[in-house]
This record gives C-alpha cells, structure tokens and sequence, in this order.
C-alpha cells in the first residue's frame, strides 16, 4: 500500500448503509426479470451465431464463467461470451509487471491486449460478450444497472486497501453497466472506480437508472465515453 492509497484509508468516513424504497426495489426488480427475458428470447438466434463464431477460432469452452461477488457480498458465478485465449488468467500477472502496474484491476486498451481473440475484439468492442449476463440478471443475481460485480481477487484487493471506505456499493445489486462502463475504462484507476460505484449506490433511482442504460446504448452503437471525468455529470443532473 502506497503512502497515497493509505491515507484515504486513513481519511475515510464512517461507513454508513444505503437503503432504498422498497418501491424503487420492485420496479427495479420487475424491469429487470422483463426485459432480460425479453432480450434472451429475442436475441437466441445471433447468441447462438456468436458461439458459433467463439468456437470455430478458438475452440470449447464458448463462455467463460469466475465467481464474484454481489449485492451484499453474496458469491456468484458471472456469465460471459470467452473474449480472451484459454491461458488468459495466466498471463494476466505477467503483462501487469511488464507494463509495470500496481493496479489489481491493470486493463489494456483492446487493440494492445494480446489475450484477446479476432471475435474476442469485435464482442468486446460492441458489449456483445456481456450478453450471457442476461442469465444472471434473469436469476437475480445481477440487475441491468448497478457497479459490476468484482472478482474475487479483486475484491479481496479492495478489502485489503480500503477496507469499508467503499462499502456502499455492495448496498445494490451489481449490475451489466454503471458509470465505469461507459467511461474511458482503460483509463480510469482502480480507486477512481470504486469511488464512481460508490456514488451509483448513493444516487441510484430509477431516472439516473434509465440515463445510464441510455447512454450505455450509444455507447455500445459509437464506442464514444458517456463519462466527463465528473462522475455527478455522468447523468447530467
């Protein structure tokens, strides 16, 4: 832990618990079940294109599953189209040194990342890849918006740093896309981050949710941020 990282550690408030309205929760929930078995219905026949297209470059498994961790720290297993080679987590350590990061959640732009499939970039550029997700927000294990759910190693980094600095996030459910997703990921640090999950928690309502899902559309359709660098402009309140 850097001198940095230590004192906002330090510095953090006392955690305090996000509660919602149990209204906000229904609809929340409701729209969640109806439109992820909407999309799953509609979209089965370019899925199963899509794992076609996954398996004839690089072969079995189609997705790839790891455990996470959701709403009130509940483990899961997230659903994805494989992206990425069958070795990627094991050269995730290496790149990470060789680009000399200290971050956990150390990312490189697509066009530089070697772990990343022909179909991977195209999936991955267009959100595609995400789309398995839709069976974990059917489940309730996710929702369509809300901060996305960490793995565990980088849970357990977030943990080790921060402690309950951060802690609102875990007060909603996880989610497909929040303010991070439609920010310039690659350039946005692993504290930063936390901080824009932490802010969804305490902003969430259904407008902010529904600007969010808006601006996620345009940018999965133009690849253009939706995220100024001012995380409460994100929705332009």
């Amino acid at each position: 832990m850097n001198k940095n990282t230590a004192a906002l550690a330090e510095g953090a408030k006392e955690y305090t618990p996000v509660r919602k309205s149990g209204v906000y929760r229904v609809l929340k929930r409701t729209a969640d079940i109806a439109a992820s078995l909407f999309a799953l219905i509609i979209l089965a026949i370019p899925l199963l294109f899509v794992a076609l297209a996954v398996m004839i470059e690089d072969g079995a498994p189609v997705f790839y599953t790891q455990e996470r961790v959701g709403k009130n720290r509940r483990k899961f297993r997230i659903y994805k189209f494989r992206s990425m080679r069958r070795d990627a987590e094991k050269i995730h350590e290496k790149l990470r040194q060789e680009y000399g990061s200290s971050d956990v959640s150390f990312k490189l732009k697509d066009s530089e990342d070697p772990r990343i499939t022909k179909v991977g970039r195209f999936i991955r550029r267009t959100n595609i890849d995400e789309l398995p997700q839709l069976i974990n927000i059917l489940k309730g294990d996710m929702s369509l918006v809300g901060p996305r759910p960490l793995p565990t190693y980088e849970y357990n980094e977030e943990q080790s740093r921060y402690g309950d600095r951060y802690a609102a996030r875990y007060d909603v459910p996880q989610g497909l896309t929040c303010y991070w997703q439609i920010s310039s990921r690659s350039e946005v640090d692993f504290d930063e981050r936390m901080q824009m999950d932490a802010d969804y928690a305490r902003d969430a309502k259904i407008s902010v949710d529904t600007k969010l899902l808006f601006k996620t559309a345009v940018y999965a359709v133009t690849g253009k941020a939706g995220y100024d660098g001012e995380r409460k402009k994100v929705v332009n309140k």
